[in-house]
């Protein structure tokens, strides 16, 4: 874990709290995924890291269309420039995502496969996931070519390689002992 995740882990809380109290976590959500698509911006990360630029210049740029300063989300979008904490809003807003899904009873899989898993294939291997895990499953995918067939699953702690690079890998090492 990055120390950022470990600073960002407390507001994600916070903002998890303040959403759940509101009943209004999918507001925040899109909130906080627009305000860290802002923060990933190389020219706000400058503009964030310019100590001549006091923070209330920049918590305008981090907050929706509409939204306020005087609002729960403005107030909390303050507190994280009054801290100097901008630049950690992916992180807050990937914990806050994590805690979202976990009340939601939603495991978030990525699937990294050589090719493009289409459509059945995800279907099927959602179905297969949500029995195993007794979850709703959020299915990833992405293209990895060093996997070279098969794929490999990401599934919170649990990872199963059903790859041929693994095959090949345990294969080697098993020859090798």
């Amino acid at each position: 874990m990055s120390s950022t995740q470990s600073l960002a882990r407390p507001y994600a809380r916070a903002a998890f709290d303040l959403a759940s109290e509101s009943k209004a976590l999918a507001e925040w959500s899109t909130k906080l995924d627009f305000a860290a698509a802002v923060a990933r911006d190389p020219q706000v990360q400058a503009l964030i890291g310019n100590p001549k630029l006091g923070s209330d210049a920049l918590i305008g740029l981090f907050l929706p269309k509409g939204e306020n300063t005087g609002s729960a989300f403005g107030n909390f979008v303050s507190t994280l420039a009054a801290n100097r904490r901008l630049s950690i809003l992916a992180d807050i807003a990937q914990g806050f995502d994590e805690l979202k899904r976990a009340t939601e009873g939603v495991l978030k899989v990525r699937v990294r496969a050589a090719v493009p898993v289409d459509g059945a294939q995800a279907d099927a291997l959602s179905s297969a996931l949500s029995r195993r895990f007794g979850r709703k499953i959020e299915l990833e995918s992405v293209i990895d070519e060093s996997v070279i067939g098969g794929a490999i699953i990401d599934a919170g702690d649990v990872v199963i390689d059903g790859s041929v690079r693994g095959r090949l890998e345990r294969l080697a090492q098993s020859l090798t002992h």
